[in-house]
């Protein structure tokens, strides 16, 4: 047979390599399967039926992306955590309507195809799956040649959960005297890069440099030391690989806070998940009208890769909470008489949770949402 695709490869596309891509894919993507996913990969759609036992199924869905973090991946050639990234922001999203995702559809598009490089994003995709408990049902994978650099990539996705109409979180069963309870974040998760990005360039910082030693050298001694101490799982880590560190998948341990709670005859009030715009532009999403959040940030501990990022640019820690997460990825509202049993689920599931503040009338705030209480 005629050679039909070699004008197209001449212009940057090859779509031999795309199909070496999805072979290497294959078993990844095979990993994350649930009972519900119907054929395999390689067909036009992922089909999926709704999970058995939900009288009143509702989807719930969202779409998101990891924004300039691809370009650290870049900058160290490592690939197989940014999809992680990926379902995280994504699943986190899902999981904070009281959904269990339930499968997940990727969308790579690079300058020009790597297979094993596509492999392994998609790997770390179907990694961040199988935490969340998803199945990875399809995906594209796109060249665009001309448009993007040869070495540059991005990534995008889209999760949906399901969860009973009855069981649905909104926040509207949020009350004032309710307990803020934050669940601690993995470092930066994905938001706040181009910030990132700007500081790195500006101080000409080496991605490859001992994150400790950078350490040392931006807050000092003994600002350092303390930070050292607290966080002894970056001993032996670069400064790039700190940046890296995948966000953290929130899905487990609120579905099993979910069951533990309604053992108790008590539920989960509301949920946010904080991202862009750090925690003023996501606790108060959750909450009615006229209740808002007040907030102490003395009663948990800022990672010290934001404390770097402070010293470099300049920022006071409200400006960090307000950029990025402040050390709490996602934050759970439940009732006062629920907090032991809440915290013991969580620091049961693996993750670090402590009482950060509480649900108030707006009108204590002067008319905000959010506010916090300066550290005694």
């Amino acid at each position: 047979m005629p050679d039909r695709r070699s004008a197209y490869v001449a212009a940057g596309v090859d779509v031999d390599a795309g199909d070496r891509a999805v072979e290497l894919m294959r078993a990844a993507v095979e990993s994350t399967r649930r009972p519900e996913m119907l054929g395999g990969l390689g067909g036009f759609g992922g089909a999926i039926t709704i999970p058995a036992g939900y009288r009143e199924p509702v989807l719930v869905a969202s779409t998101d992306g990891v924004g300039t973090k691809t370009a650290i991946a870049a900058a160290l050639g490592r690939y197989d955590t940014i999809g992680i990234d990926l379902v995280a922001m994504c699943a986190d999203d899902v999981v904070c309507s009281g959904a269990e995702p339930l499968f997940f559809l990727d969308y790579v598009a690079v300058g020009r195809l790597d297979p094993p490089q596509a492999a392994e994003l998609v790997g770390g995709v179907a990694a961040g799956c199988r935490e969340a408990g998803c199945a990875l049902v399809g995906g594209e994978t796109a060249e665009h040649p001309g448009l993007m650099d040869p070495t540059s990539f991005d990534l995008a996705g889209c999760c949906v959960g399901v969860v009973e109409r009855e069981r649905l979180i909104d926040g509207t069963a949020a009350k004032s005297g309710d307990a803020i309870i934050g669940m601690a974040s993995s470092g930066l998760h994905a938001n706040g890069f181009s910030l990132v990005r700007s500081l790195l360039a500006q101080w000409d910082l080496d991605l490859a440099r001992p994150y400790q030693e950078q350490l040392l050298l931006t807050l000092g001694s003994d600002a350092a030391a303390v930070t050292i101490a607290a966080e002894p799982e970056h001993g032996l880590a670069t400064l790039g690989e700190v940046l890296l560190a995948p966000t953290r998948i929130y899905v487990r341990p609120v579905l099993a806070l979910r069951e533990t709670l309604t053992a108790l005859g008590t539920d989960i009030r509301a949920l946010a998940h904080i991202t862009g715009g750090g925690l003023p532009g996501n606790v108060p999403r959750t909450l009615p009208p006229g209740l808002g959040a007040r907030l102490d940030p003395g009663r948990w501990r800022m990672p010290s890769v934001m404390r770097l990022l402070g010293a470099l640019g300049g920022l006071d820690d409200a400006e960090l909470r307000g950029t990025f997460n402040g050390g709490i990825g996602m934050v759970v509202v439940v009732t006062a008489e629920a907090v032991d049993e809440t915290i013991s689920s969580i620091e049961g599931s693996g993750t670090l949770a402590s009482v950060i503040g509480e649900v108030v009338p707006a009108d204590q705030l002067g008319g905000s949402r959010y506010a916090e209480v300066p550290a005694a």
